[in-house]
């Protein structure tokens, strides 16, 4: 055999080695996956070690000197009354942005699986404050509660519930301020919910409810006898991404009231910000990151835990 035709049978044995290597699970899994570890390592993983490092230290922005003081800057952030305002407010906001948002979606969910004319308009419409970024949605929703430009104020001017000419601080004061972020909050995580219980509704099989029907169940005995059983752990799914979008964000607050007024809609997010880059104490600023990770993962494991208990179709 001529040489150039054995480099060739060498070429093709190891094409087809490759290949035959390929076509096993336990080496093209692994494959597969390693951009994703990777991204994950770089971008989420060493960040978080840092964090972690960064909340033992007494690291500042102004200092060279890097020393562990162990759980000293977690004592001072604990005392820190702004720190408790921001863990309560976090909670809070969170807490009910999910409850307006699941009572929401699940009327969406019905309303979105029904079958009617420009149905695929109504879902494009439903996903767009989902996939608008969260800065450019805020920076839409401090134009629209503009003390003086507000269209919320002409409409209520219109429907005569407030003076003509007569400017809402929805901004200014405590109250309007705190509903305002948990109403954005509450509108930005809606779409998804609604889109994963419309999914989980059209994969109810329609024989059940039929059934029911014919057997003399209403509405709302198909819907809390069948339904919602059957929903519940696809309800826990996107309870969960909600809570986790909510509990960690911090652009709604930081564009629409920085906090304010006073620390009315302070969050852990903002806080982390203000105290970490802002204010330069490193060490402080990850000490209150550090809160929302435990918050999180207990929270991550509860939900998984009931939906797998959760008896699904």
């Amino acid at each position: 055999m001529s040489e150039p035709a054995a480099r060739r049978t060498v070429i093709i044995d190891e094409t087809v080695r490759v290949h035959h290597l390929l076509d096993r699970e336990e080496v093209l899994g692994p494959l597969m996956l390693a951009p994703l570890l990777i991204y994950l390592v770089a971008l989420v993983g060493l960040p978080l070690l840092f964090v972690f490092i960064y909340s033992f230290s007494d690291a500042t922005t102004g200092s060279d000197t890097f020393n562990f003081v162990g759980l000293e800057t977690f004592q001072k952030t604990i005392a820190d009354p702004v720190f408790q305002v921001a863990l309560r407010n976090t909670v809070v906001f969170t807490v009910i942005a999910q409850a307006v948002v699941i009572v929401l979606a699940t009327i969406l969910g019905f309303v979105l699986s029904a079958n009617f004319r420009g149905k695929w308009f109504v879902r494009f419409l439903i996903l767009l404050p989902w996939t608008t970024p969260v800065a450019l949605s805020a920076l839409a929703w401090l134009w629209m509660l503009d003390s003086l430009f507000s269209p919320f104020n002409w409409i209520l001017g219109q429907v005569h519930l407030i003076d003509q000419g007569t400017p809402v601080a929805w901004l200014g004061q405590d109250s309007l301020a705190v509903a305002s972020v948990v109403a954005l909050q509450a509108w930005r995580t809606l779409p998804l919910a609604a889109v994963i219980l419309m999914a989980g509704l059209t994969s109810i099989p329609p024989e059940l409810n039929e059934q029911a029907e014919v057997d003399g169940a209403g509405f709302w005995r198909r819907f809390f006898d069948i339904t919602m059983p059957l929903l519940a752990p696809i309800m826990m799914v996107a309870i969960l991404f909600g809570i986790v979008a909510t509990f960690t964000d911090m652009a709604a607050v930081y564009i629409l009231t920085r906090g304010g007024p006073g620390d009315a809609t302070q969050v852990l997010g903002s806080w982390s910000f203000y105290t970490g880059i802002q204010g330069g104490s490193l060490a402080q600023g990850a000490a209150i990151g550090i809160f929302m990770f435990p918050v999180l993962l207990g929270v991550c494991i509860l939900m998984l835990r009931r939906a797998s208990r959760t008896d699904a179709f």
